[in-house]
């Protein structure tokens, strides 16, 4: 399955790059800053209808068209294009994000970044991936020598579980903080080792799937903001080396 996976992210990140450029339609969803371009809508097209051929009764959640087939066993959570802001300045951080659950328990999953033509993967148990090369967390173990990153929710001006004052704070007692507008992106760093932590509200589930998959395979740690087991159905993260994770929610809890 996760070949399969592979396969179809890269084919729909291909698209993307394609048509950079060459967006004829941008619609706000919500929001003037919650945007949805026709290019989303054809990489999402162009991986349910690799799903429906090749996995016919295989369940799909994605985020332009929702879900299908809710009694399967199998279900494919998507993003067709998690970074649409960026891609409709030609800001070169984007991906496909793409994950398998099976009875609820994510089992595989990719995030494709076309314009680094780099690609990330895991299968439950068989350890993480970047173009074939097995991925391993940090092993900082201080938040003030952490590089972390997070984005912010297109609410952010009702400031969603404090959001501004968990930026400001680690902010201060971090190394770095980088906004890169990808979160799959910026979770499968952490899994690459290029930072050592994540946070964000306000997520979905094909934002986190594939990535928080990845990372776990590359030893890192996922919670939500109580420190509770985190589900990618919940609306709140903070995922790390694991090292740093306690120090990272000692942040959270302040402001929550």
């Amino acid at each position: 399955m996760l070949d399969n996976i592979i396969e179809i992210a890269r084919e729909a990140g291909k698209f993307l790059k394609d048509n950079e450029g060459k967006i004829s339609e941008i619609k706000e969803k919500g929001s003037f800053t919650n945007l949805v371009t026709d290019i989303d809508k054809g990489s999402e097209a162009l991986i349910k209808n690799f799903i429906q051929k090749n996995f016919q009764g295989h369940g799909i959640l994605a985020e332009e068209s929702g879900a299908s087939s809710p009694t399967s066993e199998y279900r494919w959570i998507i993003d067709p294009l998690d970074g649409t802001t960026n891609f409709t300045h030609a800001f070169p951080v984007y991906c496909v994000s793409i994950a398998v659950e099976q009875k609820g328990e994510l089992v595989a999953g990719a995030v494709y970044d076309p314009n680094f033509d780099e690609l990330f993967s895991a299968e439950k148990g068989g350890g993480a991936y970047l173009n074939g090369r097995r991925l391993q967390v940090t092993a900082t173990d201080k938040l003030e020598k952490s590089m972390l990153a997070t984005g912010f929710p297109y609410d952010v001006k009702s400031n969603p579980f404090n959001c501004i004052q968990h930026f400001e704070e680690f902010l201060v007692k971090a190394q770095a903080v980088r906004c890169l507008g990808s979160a799959a992106l910026d979770i499968c760093y952490v899994a690459a080792g290029r930072l050592d932590g994540f946070w964000e509200v306000n997520l979905h589930p094909w934002d986190t799937a594939a990535a928080v998959l990845i990372t776990a395979e590359a030893g890192g740690q996922a919670s939500g903001f109580n420190g509770e087991k985190y589900s990618i159905y919940q609306r709140d993260i903070v995922l790390s080396n694991g090292m740093i994770h306690d120090q990272m929610l000692e942040v959270i809890k302040k402001n929550l």
